[in-house]
């Protein structure tokens, strides 16, 4: 009977003839492998630190202001996708808002909310109203401020009343003017807010010139 061929283990020899691993390699291979690690456990830590941090700021109100669906049709059928404009604030002075985009609707309030609450500015306030006039003119957005006796109370459209709610303004006079897009108009309102100057300011101003 013919003997079965059996195949030969090249391998073994083909690394007996190679030698033995260097161990330079070893060691760039450790190296490497030191450094992926070292760079997830960075991103974990740089990570855990940016929620501790969105964790231990004070109690903040947040509200969803404008939900806004897309739908793209596609080979394979509709694809969805949200964006959602939120607002932040404490009621005493700081006020902030963050617009996002996801595929989902939760998604997109989650991270709106995580940037309003990183994009939280403070407002100028004399007493319970706002300083002076202002006007602002945000793309289509014209809005217009002025200051209000105590007791008057927010007299706003809704959005720019939620924002001069949150800010803690409590008696102030606001018209829009234009466009009736919902970021349009918080950007407006938020340019006219921070653009508010102190009366002493203004005083000392005028003093010195």
């Amino acid at each position: 009977m013919a003997k079965e061929s059996r195949p030969r283990n090249t391998d073994r020899r083909d690394a007996a003839k190679k030698g033995p691993a260097s161990p330079e390699a070893g060691k760039e291979k450790h190296s490497r492998d030191g450094q992926s690690r070292d760079g997830q456990s960075r991103d974990r830590h740089s990570r855990d630190g940016r929620s501790k941090e969105l964790k231990d700021r004070p109690e903040l109100m947040e509200k969803v202001l404008y939900v806004n669906r897309c739908s793209k049709t596609t080979k394979g059928g509709r694809k969805m996708s949200f964006s959602a404009l939120i607002l932040v604030g404490d009621g005493k002075g700081h006020v902030g808002y963050g617009f996002a985009k996801a595929n989902e609707l939760t998604d997109a309030i989650r991270k709106g909310g995580e940037l309003a609450r990183k994009n939280l500015k403070t407002i100028v306030m004399e007493g319970t109203t706002i300083p002076h006039d202002v006007w602002v003119k945000q793309d289509g957005a014209l809005l217009y401020m002025r200051p209000a006796p105590q007791g008057t109370g927010v007299i706003a459209g809704s959005k720019v009343r939620a924002i001069l709610e949150f800010a803690g303004i409590k008696d102030v006079m606001a018209k829009s003017f234009g466009s009736s897009n919902a970021v349009n108009q918080v950007r407006a309102a938020f340019e006219a807010l921070l653009s508010l100057v102190p009366r002493s300011k203004v005083l000392q101003a005028r003093e010195a010139g």
